[in-house]
Protein backbone atom coordinates (compact mmCIF):
# COMPACT_ATOMS: atom_id res chain seq x y z
CA UNK A 1 0.00 0.00 0.00
CA UNK A 2 0.95 3.64 -1.06
CA UNK A 3 2.06 5.63 2.21
CA UNK A 4 0.54 8.66 0.85
CA UNK A 5 -2.94 7.37 1.50
CA UNK A 6 -2.56 6.20 4.75
CA UNK A 7 -3.95 9.81 6.10
CA UNK A 8 -6.97 9.90 4.07
CA UNK A 9 -7.90 6.18 5.05
CA UNK A 10 -7.86 7.41 8.89
CA UNK A 11 -9.74 10.64 8.51
CA UNK A 12 -12.47 8.33 6.55
CA UNK A 13 -12.56 5.67 9.29
CA UNK A 14 -13.34 8.74 11.65
CA UNK A 15 -15.89 10.47 9.70
CA UNK A 16 -18.10 7.02 9.12
CA UNK A 17 -18.63 6.58 13.26
CA UNK A 18 -19.20 10.20 13.50
CA UNK A 19 -21.64 10.23 11.19
CA UNK A 20 -23.26 7.22 12.93
CA UNK A 21 -23.61 8.78 16.07
CA UNK A 22 -24.93 11.69 14.97
CA UNK A 23 -27.80 9.95 13.28
CA UNK A 24 -28.01 7.61 17.00
CA UNK A 25 -28.57 10.94 18.99
CA UNK A 26 -30.91 12.70 16.36
CA UNK A 27 -34.33 12.55 18.62
CA UNK A 28 -37.38 11.16 16.88
CA UNK A 29 -40.06 13.30 17.30
CA UNK A 30 -42.14 13.17 20.58
CA UNK A 31 -44.82 14.51 23.00
CA UNK A 32 -44.08 15.86 26.42
CA UNK A 33 -47.09 15.98 28.92
CA UNK A 34 -47.64 16.43 32.28
CA UNK A 35 -50.79 14.86 33.84
CA UNK A 36 -51.84 14.80 37.60
CA UNK A 37 -54.13 12.50 40.11
CA UNK A 38 -55.29 13.40 43.02
CA UNK A 39 -57.10 10.86 45.76
CA UNK A 40 -58.79 12.20 48.59
CA UNK A 41 -59.40 9.69 51.65
CA UNK A 42 -60.89 9.74 55.32
CA UNK A 43 -57.70 10.15 57.87
CA UNK A 44 -57.49 7.03 60.31
CA UNK A 45 -54.96 8.63 63.12
CA UNK A 46 -54.96 11.90 64.38
CA UNK A 47 -51.64 13.48 66.21
CA UNK A 48 -51.58 15.49 69.17
CA UNK A 49 -49.61 18.04 70.61
CA UNK A 50 -49.87 18.08 74.44
CA UNK A 51 -47.84 20.63 76.85
CA UNK A 52 -47.95 20.37 80.39
CA UNK A 53 -47.21 23.82 82.06
CA UNK A 54 -45.83 24.32 85.96
CA UNK A 55 -44.44 27.23 87.73
CA UNK A 56 -43.05 27.53 91.42
CA UNK A 57 -40.34 29.32 92.99
CA UNK A 58 -37.71 26.55 92.55
CA UNK A 59 -36.81 24.54 89.12
CA UNK A 60 -37.17 21.72 91.56
CA UNK A 61 -40.53 22.33 92.89
CA UNK A 62 -41.80 23.11 88.98
CA UNK A 63 -40.73 19.85 87.87
CA UNK A 64 -42.15 17.85 90.48
CA UNK A 65 -45.57 19.68 90.13
CA UNK A 66 -45.13 19.06 86.64
CA UNK A 67 -44.07 15.45 86.74
CA UNK A 68 -47.02 14.60 88.85
CA UNK A 69 -49.53 16.45 86.01
CA UNK A 70 -47.77 14.62 83.22
CA UNK A 71 -47.64 10.96 84.83
CA UNK A 72 -51.59 11.64 85.69
CA UNK A 73 -51.85 12.25 81.80
CA UNK A 74 -49.39 9.50 80.52
CA UNK A 75 -51.76 6.95 82.64
CA UNK A 76 -54.77 7.66 81.41
CA UNK A 77 -53.98 7.29 77.55
CA UNK A 78 -52.72 4.47 78.18
CA UNK A 79 -55.41 3.11 80.39
CA UNK A 80 -57.60 4.90 77.36
CA UNK A 81 -55.93 2.36 75.22
CA UNK A 82 -53.09 3.83 73.56
CA UNK A 83 -50.13 1.70 72.60
CA UNK A 84 -47.11 2.99 74.25
CA UNK A 85 -45.32 3.50 70.73
CA UNK A 86 -47.75 6.20 70.13
CA UNK A 87 -46.90 8.01 72.89
CA UNK A 88 -43.96 10.35 72.54
CA UNK A 89 -41.88 13.20 75.00
CA UNK A 90 -41.52 15.72 72.30
CA UNK A 91 -39.87 18.35 73.75
CA UNK A 92 -38.84 19.42 78.01
CA UNK A 93 -38.35 23.18 78.75
CA UNK A 94 -36.74 24.67 82.18
CA UNK A 95 -36.83 28.08 82.08
CA UNK A 96 -36.32 31.29 84.52
CA UNK A 97 -38.68 34.10 84.50
CA UNK A 98 -37.16 37.18 85.40
CA UNK A 99 -38.35 40.57 86.60
CA UNK A 100 -36.43 43.38 85.32
CA UNK A 101 -36.10 47.02 86.08
CA UNK A 102 -38.88 49.15 86.04
CA UNK A 103 -37.24 52.91 86.43
CA UNK A 104 -34.34 54.83 85.91
CA UNK A 105 -32.89 54.04 89.32
CA UNK A 106 -33.09 50.59 89.10
CA UNK A 107 -30.84 50.10 85.98
CA UNK A 108 -27.60 49.42 87.51
CA UNK A 109 -29.75 46.28 89.00
CA UNK A 110 -29.98 43.10 87.40
CA UNK A 111 -32.53 41.16 86.28
CA UNK A 112 -33.56 38.51 88.95
CA UNK A 113 -35.14 35.21 88.95
CA UNK A 114 -38.34 35.07 90.93
CA UNK A 115 -40.05 32.32 89.33
CA UNK A 116 -39.08 28.42 87.22
CA UNK A 117 -41.56 27.41 84.84
CA UNK A 118 -40.94 23.84 83.42
CA UNK A 119 -43.15 22.73 80.39
CA UNK A 120 -43.03 18.78 79.25
CA UNK A 121 -44.51 18.05 75.99
CA UNK A 122 -45.75 14.59 74.67
CA UNK A 123 -46.63 13.64 71.24
CA UNK A 124 -49.62 11.29 70.68
CA UNK A 125 -50.98 9.80 68.09
CA UNK A 126 -54.84 8.84 68.32
CA UNK A 127 -55.65 5.86 66.09
CA UNK A 128 -59.54 5.39 66.88
CA UNK A 129 -60.38 9.46 65.79
CA UNK A 130 -63.91 9.18 67.27
CA UNK A 131 -61.82 9.26 70.30
CA UNK A 132 -59.81 12.18 69.61
CA UNK A 133 -62.18 14.41 71.17
CA UNK A 134 -62.52 12.12 74.98
CA UNK A 135 -58.53 12.41 74.65
CA UNK A 136 -58.00 15.87 74.66
CA UNK A 137 -60.78 16.63 77.35
CA UNK A 138 -59.70 13.88 79.39
CA UNK A 139 -55.96 15.14 79.14
CA UNK A 140 -56.99 18.85 79.92
CA UNK A 141 -58.85 17.64 83.16
CA UNK A 142 -55.32 16.09 84.61
CA UNK A 143 -53.29 18.68 84.04
CA UNK A 144 -52.69 19.49 80.45
CA UNK A 145 -52.71 23.18 79.85
CA UNK A 146 -51.38 24.18 76.57
CA UNK A 147 -51.67 22.40 73.12
CA UNK A 148 -49.46 23.10 70.42
CA UNK A 149 -51.87 21.64 67.61
CA UNK A 150 -53.84 18.93 66.47
CA UNK A 151 -53.44 17.03 62.53
CA UNK A 152 -55.21 14.09 60.98
CA UNK A 153 -53.10 11.63 58.94
CA UNK A 154 -53.45 7.86 57.38
CA UNK A 155 -51.42 5.48 58.66
CA UNK A 156 -50.99 3.26 55.40
CA UNK A 157 -51.20 5.81 52.82
CA UNK A 158 -49.97 3.16 50.01
CA UNK A 159 -53.24 2.62 48.70
CA UNK A 160 -54.80 6.95 47.95
CA UNK A 161 -50.97 7.11 46.07
CA UNK A 162 -50.90 4.37 43.51
CA UNK A 163 -54.82 5.34 42.95
CA UNK A 164 -53.39 8.85 42.11
CA UNK A 165 -50.49 7.29 40.65
CA UNK A 166 -52.72 5.44 38.14
CA UNK A 167 -54.82 8.57 37.63
CA UNK A 168 -52.13 10.86 36.94
CA UNK A 169 -51.07 8.07 33.65
CA UNK A 170 -54.24 8.19 32.37
CA UNK A 171 -54.29 12.20 32.39
CA UNK A 172 -51.23 12.21 31.12
CA UNK A 173 -52.14 9.65 28.14
CA UNK A 174 -55.26 11.91 28.05
CA UNK A 175 -53.35 14.89 27.59
CA UNK A 176 -50.90 13.28 24.52
CA UNK A 177 -53.71 12.32 22.41
CA UNK A 178 -55.46 15.30 22.38
CA UNK A 179 -52.33 17.04 21.53
CA UNK A 180 -51.62 14.19 18.84
CA UNK A 181 -55.29 14.84 17.50
CA UNK A 182 -54.83 18.65 17.10
CA UNK A 183 -51.32 18.27 15.14
CA UNK A 184 -52.73 15.53 13.01
CA UNK A 185 -50.06 12.93 14.29
CA UNK A 186 -49.98 9.79 15.74
CA UNK A 187 -49.38 8.83 19.28
CA UNK A 188 -46.82 5.86 19.89
CA UNK A 189 -44.97 4.70 22.58
CA UNK A 190 -43.96 5.77 25.98
CA UNK A 191 -40.37 6.59 25.85
CA UNK A 192 -39.81 7.52 28.92
CA UNK A 193 -42.26 8.63 32.49
CA UNK A 194 -41.32 10.16 35.88
CA UNK A 195 -43.26 10.66 38.56
CA UNK A 196 -43.02 14.01 41.79
CA UNK A 197 -45.32 12.81 44.33
CA UNK A 198 -47.13 15.40 46.93
CA UNK A 199 -48.37 14.10 49.87
CA UNK A 200 -49.69 16.66 51.62
CA UNK A 201 -48.74 16.63 55.36
CA UNK A 202 -51.21 16.97 58.46
CA UNK A 203 -52.33 20.13 58.24
CA UNK A 204 -52.48 21.25 61.98
CA UNK A 205 -56.08 23.21 63.42
CA UNK A 206 -55.92 26.82 63.97
CA UNK A 207 -53.02 28.65 64.69
CA UNK A 208 -49.15 26.80 65.05
CA UNK A 209 -48.64 28.83 67.92
CA UNK A 210 -49.24 27.26 71.23
CA UNK A 211 -52.61 28.32 72.49
CA UNK A 212 -54.44 27.89 76.12
CA UNK A 213 -56.79 25.49 76.27
CA UNK A 214 -59.69 25.34 78.68
CA UNK A 215 -61.89 22.28 79.97
CA UNK A 216 -65.06 21.84 78.72
CA UNK A 217 -68.13 19.89 80.03
CA UNK A 218 -68.33 17.46 77.29
CA UNK A 219 -66.02 16.53 74.91
CA UNK A 220 -63.99 18.30 72.44
CA UNK A 221 -65.86 18.48 69.12
CA UNK A 222 -63.52 17.49 66.46
CA UNK A 223 -63.77 17.16 62.58
CA UNK A 224 -61.38 15.48 60.56
CA UNK A 225 -62.20 16.01 57.01
CA UNK A 226 -60.34 14.48 54.62
CA UNK A 227 -56.40 14.06 53.20
CA UNK A 228 -55.80 14.54 49.49
CA UNK A 229 -52.78 12.88 48.30
CA UNK A 230 -51.55 14.45 44.37
CA UNK A 231 -49.25 12.75 42.42
CA UNK A 232 -47.71 14.56 38.93
CA UNK A 233 -46.03 12.14 36.30
CA UNK A 234 -44.31 13.51 33.36
CA UNK A 235 -44.34 11.35 30.14
CA UNK A 236 -42.74 11.20 26.94
CA UNK A 237 -44.88 9.79 23.80
CA UNK A 238 -43.10 8.96 20.32
CA UNK A 239 -44.65 10.50 17.58
CA UNK A 240 -45.53 7.59 15.75
CA UNK A 241 -44.62 7.69 12.02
Amino acid sequence: MNLRYLPLLFATALVVPNIAAAQETRQTPRIVVTGEGETAVAPDMAILTLTVMRDAETAREALDENNTAMAAVVAAMREAGIEGRDLQTSGLQINPRYVYPQSPQDEQQQPRIVAYEVSNTLTVRVRDIASVGEVVDQSVTLGVNQGGGISFTNDDPAEATTEARKRAVQDATARARTLAEAAGVTLGSIIEISEQSFVQPPMPMGAPRAYRMEAAADAVPVEAGENTYRVQVNVTFEIGQ
